[in-house]
């Protein structure tokens, strides 16, 4: 994970202090109403699969802010003092530690009853993200509970546990079911309507698991190339091997002996298609591709929405994301 551009720990804290005594009017449309104002449960979201869930979850009884905005790399957020004074003045805070440390720095100090971290509402695992075969092949819809709920990647350095849970449909729900309840506990006036919602926003990703179970039941490899190491609860879910170029840092340079390693598995693994995302550079994508005489294609890892997204929406990308892999993996 690239923490390079995070802003420190010390200069977090401050803008806490500074922020904490500022009302932000920030939200998904600039207006954030609070409990008090618009009688809506005021959220603040860290990134976009947060805000699809509170969204989706919440419906007209919430209103939904969200840290990183569109087109900004997740991992490389900094926080504003404003952003950071919103956090204070939130009555859900929803987030994913281990994807952001600003926003995991911040969230310690802000003093908010009701904070929910997806990490905690299902098990992250170990796809050895850093480089080399991530062997995300167990049996289909098997879920291989390696880690610990809840385990801080990337803060400390620390690889062995993979946060990128909302790419797997089944892990997301799960997550989807955590942040339900935490609704019905914050607003139990609304306690019914976000039930429901839950329930039926469960219900899509289960449609969305069975759309990617059948796609890719049968294709003529198994292995796919993708620069940023984000697919592995996917790749487990659905018998894949994902390939990352450079880990799990969408913008690190992989070594020439990876270059090399990559080559050998294209050609042993009869790999198609080279991989890249929209929010990261596809230099090296590109280069592996022509190196190699392969294709390239985009497969979002869905850290945000923007006009060159293939779709408006997690659901909407996902297919896309599942109508490319059918293609590089030649799934009948």
């Amino acid at each position: 994970m690239n923490v390079r551009r995070l802003i420190p720990t010390t200069a977090v804290a401050g803008a806490v202090t500074l922020g904490l005594f500022a009302l932000s009017a920030c939200g998904t449309s600039d207006a954030a109403d609070t409990k008090g104002g618009g009688g809506k449960l005021d959220v603040v979201a860290s990134f976009y699969p947060m805000q699809y869930l509170a969204e989706q979850i919440g419906g007209d009884h919430v209103s939904v802010d969200t840290l990183t905005k569109p087109g900004v790399e997740p991992h490389d957020l900094e926080l504003k003092p404003r952003q950071v004074g919103e956090l204070g003045e939130a009555d859900v805070i929803l987030y994913l530690k281990g994807i952001q440390p600003a926003v995991d720095d911040a969230i310690k100090q802000a003093g908010v009853k009701t904070t929910v971290d997806a990490a905690t509402l299902t098990k992250l695992e170990d796809h050895g993200t850093a480089v080399g075969h991530d062997h995300g092949h167990g049996e289909e819809g098997h879920d291989h509970a390696a880690g610990e709920a809840g385990h801080d990647h990337g803060a400390e350095g620390d690889a062995a546990a993979d946060p990128h849970i909302w790419l797997d449909p089944v892990k997301y729900a799960e997550v989807a079911k955590g942040v339900g309840a935490a609704f019905e506990k914050a607003d139990p006036d609304h306690a019914a309507d976000y039930k429901k919602n839950t329930d039926a926003l469960v219900k899509k990703l289960g449609d969305l698991d069975t759309e990617f179970a059948t796609g890719l039941k049968n294709s003529a490899t198994k292995t796919f190339i993708t620069t940023h190491s984000a697919f592995g609860y996917l790749a487990e879910r659905y018998g894949l091997e994902q390939e990352g170029i450079a880990g799990i840092d969408p913008e690190a340079e992989p070594s020439p002996a990876r270059i090399k390693e990559l080559q050998d598995i294209a050609k042993k693994d009869k790999v198609t298609t080279v991989f890249f995302e929209t929010l990261a550079s596809d230099k090296t994508a590109k280069t592996l591709a022509t190196d190699t005489g392969l294709k390239t294609d985009v497969l979002d890892p869905l850290e945000g929405i923007t006009d060159k997204s293939k779709g408006r929406d997690y659901v909407e990308v996902m297919r896309s994301n599942l109508a490319a892999l059918k293609t590089a993996l030649g799934a009948k």
